[in-house]
Protein backbone atom coordinates (compact mmCIF):
# COMPACT_ATOMS: atom_id res chain seq x y z
CA UNK A 1 0.00 0.00 0.00
CA UNK A 2 1.38 3.41 -0.98
CA UNK A 3 1.93 5.76 1.94
CA UNK A 4 1.46 9.45 1.16
CA UNK A 5 2.85 11.88 3.74
CA UNK A 6 0.32 14.36 5.11
CA UNK A 7 0.17 16.91 7.88
CA UNK A 8 -2.16 18.84 10.15
CA UNK A 9 -1.66 22.54 10.83
CA UNK A 10 -3.87 24.25 13.40
CA UNK A 11 -4.78 27.93 13.27
CA UNK A 12 -2.17 28.70 15.93
CA UNK A 13 0.56 27.13 13.76
CA UNK A 14 0.90 23.86 15.69
CA UNK A 15 1.84 21.07 13.27
CA UNK A 16 1.36 17.29 13.34
CA UNK A 17 2.73 14.79 10.82
CA UNK A 18 1.09 11.65 9.48
CA UNK A 19 -0.10 9.95 6.31
CA UNK A 20 -3.10 10.62 4.10
CA UNK A 21 -6.17 8.39 4.36
CA UNK A 22 -9.62 8.50 2.83
CA UNK A 23 -10.60 10.66 -0.11
CA UNK A 24 -8.13 12.70 -2.12
CA UNK A 25 -8.64 16.35 -1.20
CA UNK A 26 -8.99 19.15 -3.76
CA UNK A 27 -5.63 20.89 -3.92
CA UNK A 28 -4.43 18.56 -1.18
CA UNK A 29 -6.16 20.62 1.51
CA UNK A 30 -9.08 20.01 3.85
CA UNK A 31 -10.16 22.20 6.74
CA UNK A 32 -12.59 22.48 9.62
CA UNK A 33 -12.84 22.81 13.37
CA UNK A 34 -10.76 20.17 15.17
CA UNK A 35 -12.42 18.32 18.07
CA UNK A 36 -11.68 15.04 19.83
CA UNK A 37 -13.96 12.09 20.57
CA UNK A 38 -13.27 9.54 23.31
CA UNK A 39 -15.39 6.56 22.15
CA UNK A 40 -13.68 3.17 22.13
CA UNK A 41 -15.99 1.73 19.46
CA UNK A 42 -18.67 3.08 17.12
CA UNK A 43 -16.38 5.07 14.84
CA UNK A 44 -18.72 4.67 11.85
CA UNK A 45 -21.70 6.04 13.78
CA UNK A 46 -19.59 8.96 14.98
CA UNK A 47 -18.30 9.79 11.50
CA UNK A 48 -21.80 9.60 9.98
CA UNK A 49 -23.44 11.71 12.72
CA UNK A 50 -24.66 14.95 11.05
CA UNK A 51 -23.82 16.87 14.23
CA UNK A 52 -20.18 16.81 13.11
CA UNK A 53 -20.80 18.99 10.05
CA UNK A 54 -17.86 21.36 9.62
CA UNK A 55 -15.66 19.51 12.09
CA UNK A 56 -12.57 17.30 11.89
CA UNK A 57 -12.90 14.36 14.29
CA UNK A 58 -9.83 13.23 16.21
CA UNK A 59 -10.32 9.79 17.76
CA UNK A 60 -8.49 9.35 21.06
CA UNK A 61 -8.77 5.55 20.88
CA UNK A 62 -5.54 4.20 19.41
CA UNK A 63 -6.86 1.61 16.93
CA UNK A 64 -9.67 2.64 14.59
CA UNK A 65 -11.21 0.55 11.79
CA UNK A 66 -10.47 -2.92 13.16
CA UNK A 67 -14.01 -4.27 12.70
CA UNK A 68 -14.72 -2.57 9.38
CA UNK A 69 -17.96 -0.86 8.38
CA UNK A 70 -21.51 -1.81 7.43
CA UNK A 71 -24.39 0.19 5.93
CA UNK A 72 -26.45 -0.95 8.92
CA UNK A 73 -24.43 1.42 11.13
CA UNK A 74 -24.81 4.59 9.05
CA UNK A 75 -26.50 7.34 11.06
CA UNK A 76 -27.34 9.45 7.99
CA UNK A 77 -27.62 9.14 4.23
CA UNK A 78 -24.34 11.00 3.74
CA UNK A 79 -21.33 12.02 5.83
CA UNK A 80 -21.04 15.67 6.82
CA UNK A 81 -17.86 15.81 8.92
CA UNK A 82 -14.92 17.69 7.43
CA UNK A 83 -12.27 15.07 8.13
CA UNK A 84 -10.99 12.26 10.35
CA UNK A 85 -7.75 11.91 12.34
CA UNK A 86 -6.54 8.62 13.86
CA UNK A 87 -3.43 7.19 15.45
CA UNK A 88 -3.56 3.78 13.81
CA UNK A 89 -5.92 2.95 10.94
CA UNK A 90 -6.40 -0.84 10.87
CA UNK A 91 -5.08 -2.36 7.65
CA UNK A 92 -7.23 -5.45 8.15
CA UNK A 93 -10.79 -5.59 9.42
CA UNK A 94 -12.56 -8.59 10.89
CA UNK A 95 -16.22 -8.86 11.86
CA UNK A 96 -19.11 -11.00 10.62
CA UNK A 97 -21.17 -7.83 9.98
CA UNK A 98 -18.43 -6.08 8.07
CA UNK A 99 -19.11 -5.08 4.47
CA UNK A 100 -15.90 -3.13 3.87
CA UNK A 101 -13.01 -1.24 5.41
CA UNK A 102 -13.00 2.22 6.95
CA UNK A 103 -10.58 3.74 4.46
CA UNK A 104 -12.86 2.77 1.56
CA UNK A 105 -15.84 4.12 3.50
CA UNK A 106 -14.11 7.49 3.84
CA UNK A 107 -13.20 7.56 0.15
CA UNK A 108 -16.71 6.68 -0.99
CA UNK A 109 -18.12 9.50 1.16
CA UNK A 110 -15.58 12.09 0.01
CA UNK A 111 -13.99 12.42 3.45
CA UNK A 112 -10.25 12.85 3.79
CA UNK A 113 -8.11 12.40 6.84
CA UNK A 114 -4.74 11.75 8.40
CA UNK A 115 -3.46 8.61 10.17
CA UNK A 116 -0.26 7.97 12.09
CA UNK A 117 -0.79 11.15 14.10
CA UNK A 118 0.27 11.59 17.72
CA UNK A 119 -3.39 11.91 18.75
CA UNK A 120 -2.48 12.07 22.45
CA UNK A 121 -0.50 15.26 21.80
CA UNK A 122 -3.23 16.66 19.55
CA UNK A 123 -5.93 15.91 22.11
CA UNK A 124 -3.95 17.54 24.91
CA UNK A 125 -3.46 20.61 22.72
CA UNK A 126 -7.20 20.89 22.05
CA UNK A 127 -7.97 20.26 25.70
CA UNK A 128 -5.58 23.00 26.80
CA UNK A 129 -6.38 25.56 24.09
CA UNK A 130 -9.91 24.62 23.04
CA UNK A 131 -11.36 23.33 19.80
CA UNK A 132 -9.89 25.37 16.97
CA UNK A 133 -9.93 25.67 13.18
CA UNK A 134 -7.20 23.96 11.23
CA UNK A 135 -6.23 22.36 7.94
CA UNK A 136 -4.89 18.98 6.91
CA UNK A 137 -3.72 17.24 3.77
CA UNK A 138 -0.82 16.62 1.44
CA UNK A 139 -0.19 20.23 0.39
CA UNK A 140 2.87 22.21 1.41
CA UNK A 141 3.09 23.34 5.03
CA UNK A 142 2.74 26.98 4.00
CA UNK A 143 -0.46 26.22 2.10
CA UNK A 144 -1.87 24.28 5.04
CA UNK A 145 -1.05 27.13 7.43
CA UNK A 146 -2.79 29.64 5.16
CA UNK A 147 -5.83 27.35 4.93
CA UNK A 148 -5.83 26.84 8.71
CA UNK A 149 -5.81 30.55 9.41
CA UNK A 150 -8.65 31.04 6.92
CA UNK A 151 -10.69 28.08 8.20
CA UNK A 152 -14.01 28.66 9.95
CA UNK A 153 -14.96 27.31 13.33
CA UNK A 154 -18.57 26.71 14.31
CA UNK A 155 -19.08 30.06 16.04
CA UNK A 156 -21.89 32.07 14.46
CA UNK A 157 -22.64 29.39 11.86
CA UNK A 158 -26.09 27.93 11.25
CA UNK A 159 -25.21 24.46 9.94
CA UNK A 160 -28.64 22.95 10.58
CA UNK A 161 -29.95 23.88 7.13
CA UNK A 162 -27.05 22.01 5.49
CA UNK A 163 -27.97 18.66 7.09
CA UNK A 164 -31.77 18.79 7.49
CA UNK A 165 -34.03 16.82 5.17
CA UNK A 166 -35.60 18.79 2.32
CA UNK A 167 -38.84 16.79 2.37
CA UNK A 168 -41.02 14.99 4.88
CA UNK A 169 -40.27 11.30 5.42
CA UNK A 170 -42.90 9.12 7.13
CA UNK A 171 -42.03 5.97 9.07
CA UNK A 172 -45.06 3.79 9.79
CA UNK A 173 -45.41 2.79 13.42
CA UNK A 174 -45.59 -0.73 14.85
CA UNK A 175 -48.90 -2.54 15.06
CA UNK A 176 -50.98 -1.27 17.95
CA UNK A 177 -49.05 1.97 18.41
CA UNK A 178 -51.36 4.83 17.43
CA UNK A 179 -49.14 7.76 18.46
CA UNK A 180 -48.07 10.25 15.81
CA UNK A 181 -44.70 11.89 16.41
CA UNK A 182 -43.34 14.80 14.39
CA UNK A 183 -39.55 14.95 14.46
CA UNK A 184 -38.01 18.28 13.52
CA UNK A 185 -34.86 17.29 11.65
CA UNK A 186 -31.99 19.48 12.82
CA UNK A 187 -29.53 16.72 11.90
CA UNK A 188 -31.35 13.64 13.15
CA UNK A 189 -29.63 10.26 13.51
CA UNK A 190 -31.06 6.97 12.25
CA UNK A 191 -30.83 5.43 15.72
CA UNK A 192 -33.05 8.18 17.09
CA UNK A 193 -35.65 7.54 14.40
CA UNK A 194 -35.66 3.84 15.28
CA UNK A 195 -36.34 4.58 18.95
CA UNK A 196 -39.10 7.05 18.14
CA UNK A 197 -40.56 4.62 15.62
CA UNK A 198 -40.99 2.05 18.38
CA UNK A 199 -43.40 4.52 19.99
CA UNK A 200 -45.52 5.22 16.92
CA UNK A 201 -45.68 6.73 13.45
CA UNK A 202 -42.86 9.22 12.87
CA UNK A 203 -42.91 12.17 10.47
CA UNK A 204 -39.36 13.49 9.97
CA UNK A 205 -39.77 17.04 8.67
CA UNK A 206 -37.45 19.86 7.48
CA UNK A 207 -36.07 22.19 10.14
CA UNK A 208 -37.67 25.19 8.44
CA UNK A 209 -41.23 23.82 8.77
CA UNK A 210 -43.46 26.44 10.47
CA UNK A 211 -45.45 25.66 13.60
CA UNK A 212 -48.77 25.89 11.75
CA UNK A 213 -47.80 23.04 9.41
CA UNK A 214 -46.52 20.96 12.31
CA UNK A 215 -49.79 21.36 14.24
CA UNK A 216 -51.77 20.59 11.07
CA UNK A 217 -50.29 17.08 11.23
CA UNK A 218 -52.10 16.66 14.58
CA UNK A 219 -49.07 15.19 16.38
CA UNK A 220 -49.24 13.55 19.79
CA UNK A 221 -45.73 14.81 20.40
CA UNK A 222 -42.96 16.84 18.76
CA UNK A 223 -39.33 15.75 18.91
CA UNK A 224 -36.44 18.20 18.44
CA UNK A 225 -33.36 16.40 17.17
CA UNK A 226 -29.62 16.78 17.50
CA UNK A 227 -27.75 18.93 14.98
CA UNK A 228 -24.53 20.80 14.18
CA UNK A 229 -23.24 24.34 14.55
CA UNK A 230 -23.93 27.28 16.81
CA UNK A 231 -27.43 27.22 18.36
CA UNK A 232 -27.30 31.00 18.67
CA UNK A 233 -27.09 31.25 14.88
CA UNK A 234 -30.24 29.17 14.25
CA UNK A 235 -32.81 31.91 13.74
CA UNK A 236 -36.17 30.31 12.90
CA UNK A 237 -36.37 27.12 14.96
CA UNK A 238 -36.66 28.74 18.44
CA UNK A 239 -39.63 30.80 17.23
CA UNK A 240 -41.24 27.65 15.84
CA UNK A 241 -40.72 25.84 19.14
CA UNK A 242 -42.09 28.81 21.09
CA UNK A 243 -45.30 28.58 19.06
CA UNK A 244 -45.60 24.88 19.90
CA UNK A 245 -45.17 25.26 23.65
CA UNK A 246 -48.36 24.29 25.45
CA UNK A 247 -49.93 22.99 22.25
CA UNK A 248 -48.20 19.60 22.16
CA UNK A 249 -45.69 17.66 24.33
CA UNK A 250 -42.06 18.33 23.32
CA UNK A 251 -38.89 16.28 23.80
CA UNK A 252 -35.52 17.63 22.67
CA UNK A 253 -31.98 16.27 22.67
CA UNK A 254 -28.64 17.97 22.02
CA UNK A 255 -29.37 20.82 19.56
CA UNK A 256 -33.05 20.20 20.33
CA UNK A 257 -32.26 20.79 24.00
CA UNK A 258 -30.67 24.11 23.08
CA UNK A 259 -33.58 25.09 20.81
CA UNK A 260 -36.14 24.38 23.55
CA UNK A 261 -34.07 26.36 26.04
CA UNK A 262 -33.78 29.28 23.61
CA UNK A 263 -37.54 29.22 23.02
CA UNK A 264 -37.99 29.50 26.79
CA UNK A 265 -35.69 32.54 26.94
CA UNK A 266 -32.43 30.72 27.70
CA UNK A 267 -28.91 31.58 26.55
CA UNK A 268 -26.26 29.24 25.16
CA UNK A 269 -22.49 29.49 25.17
CA UNK A 270 -19.60 27.53 23.69
CA UNK A 271 -17.62 25.04 25.77
CA UNK A 272 -13.82 25.09 25.51
CA UNK A 273 -13.55 21.72 23.72
CA UNK A 274 -17.09 20.35 23.88
CA UNK A 275 -18.36 16.98 25.04
CA UNK A 276 -17.68 14.23 22.50
CA UNK A 277 -17.65 10.61 23.57
CA UNK A 278 -19.53 7.69 25.05
CA UNK A 279 -18.40 7.82 28.67
CA UNK A 280 -19.70 11.05 30.25
CA UNK A 281 -21.21 10.71 33.77
CA UNK A 282 -24.53 12.50 34.25
CA UNK A 283 -26.58 12.59 37.46
CA UNK A 284 -30.36 12.33 37.37
CA UNK A 285 -31.31 14.93 39.99
CA UNK A 286 -34.65 13.26 40.76
CA UNK A 287 -33.13 9.92 41.76
CA UNK A 288 -29.41 10.61 42.35
CA UNK A 289 -28.66 7.85 39.86
CA UNK A 290 -25.56 8.36 37.71
CA UNK A 291 -25.89 7.50 34.03
CA UNK A 292 -22.96 6.96 31.68
CA UNK A 293 -23.95 8.85 28.56
CA UNK A 294 -23.10 9.40 24.91
CA UNK A 295 -22.48 13.05 24.05
CA UNK A 296 -21.67 15.19 21.04
CA UNK A 297 -22.02 18.95 21.44
CA UNK A 298 -19.87 22.07 21.54
CA UNK A 299 -22.37 24.42 23.20
CA UNK A 300 -24.39 24.30 26.41
CA UNK A 301 -27.27 26.13 28.05
CA UNK A 302 -26.79 28.53 30.97
CA UNK A 303 -29.32 27.25 33.57
CA UNK A 304 -29.43 30.66 35.27
CA UNK A 305 -30.86 32.13 32.08
CA UNK A 306 -33.96 29.92 32.32
CA UNK A 307 -37.01 30.68 34.45
CA UNK A 308 -39.78 28.29 35.48
CA UNK A 309 -37.77 25.14 34.80
CA UNK A 310 -36.53 22.24 36.89
CA UNK A 311 -32.96 21.06 36.35
CA UNK A 312 -33.20 17.30 35.86
CA UNK A 313 -29.67 16.27 34.86
CA UNK A 314 -26.17 17.60 35.57
CA UNK A 315 -22.79 16.68 34.06
CA UNK A 316 -20.49 15.38 36.78
CA UNK A 317 -17.31 16.27 34.88
CA UNK A 318 -17.87 20.02 34.69
CA UNK A 319 -21.25 20.74 36.31
CA UNK A 320 -22.91 21.90 33.10
CA UNK A 321 -26.65 21.56 32.48
CA UNK A 322 -27.58 18.21 30.92
CA UNK A 323 -31.34 18.23 31.21
CA UNK A 324 -34.39 20.24 32.28
CA UNK A 325 -38.17 20.24 32.16
CA UNK A 326 -40.59 23.13 31.96
CA UNK A 327 -42.78 23.76 35.01
CA UNK A 328 -45.50 25.36 32.89
CA UNK A 329 -45.90 23.18 29.77
CA UNK A 330 -45.26 19.50 28.88
CA UNK A 331 -41.71 19.89 27.54
CA UNK A 332 -38.36 18.45 28.55
CA UNK A 333 -34.93 18.01 27.03
CA UNK A 334 -31.48 16.57 27.60
CA UNK A 335 -28.14 17.72 26.23
CA UNK A 336 -26.79 14.21 25.72
CA UNK A 337 -27.85 11.32 23.45
CA UNK A 338 -30.18 8.81 25.16
CA UNK A 339 -30.36 6.74 21.95
CA UNK A 340 -26.59 6.21 22.27
CA UNK A 341 -25.49 5.24 18.80
CA UNK A 342 -22.75 4.49 19.79
CA UNK A 343 -22.64 4.38 23.55
CA UNK A 344 -24.23 2.97 26.71
CA UNK A 345 -27.96 2.38 27.03
CA UNK A 346 -28.40 3.89 30.51
CA UNK A 347 -30.64 6.73 29.33
CA UNK A 348 -33.02 5.05 26.92
CA UNK A 349 -35.79 5.34 29.51
CA UNK A 350 -36.23 8.94 28.34
CA UNK A 351 -38.06 7.71 25.25
CA UNK A 352 -40.53 5.94 27.54
CA UNK A 353 -40.88 9.19 29.48
CA UNK A 354 -41.76 10.93 26.21
CA UNK A 355 -44.40 8.27 25.51
CA UNK A 356 -45.88 8.79 28.98
CA UNK A 357 -46.01 12.55 28.40
CA UNK A 358 -47.81 12.06 25.09
CA UNK A 359 -50.28 9.56 26.55
CA UNK A 360 -51.06 11.88 29.46
CA UNK A 361 -52.17 14.55 26.96
CA UNK A 362 -54.22 12.19 24.82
Amino acid sequence: MTITPAAIVLADGTTFEGEAIGAELPGGVGSGEFVFNTVMTGYQEVISDPSYAGQVITFTSTHIGNYGVTPLDDEARSVHCAGVVVRDLARRHSNQRSAGDLDSFLRSNGVGGVAGVDTRRLTRHLRDHGAMPGAFGTAAASDLLAAAQAAEGTDGRDLVASVSTDQTVVHAGPAGADRRIVALDLGIKATIVRHLNALGEVHVIPAATPASEILALRPDGVFLSNGPGDPGAVSTVPDTVASLLGEVPIFGICMGHQMLATALGGVTHKLPFGHHGGNHPVRDESTGRVEITSQNHNYCVDPDSLARIEVTHVNLNDGTLEGFRSLDVPAFAVQYHPEAGPGPHDSRYLFDRFAELMDARA
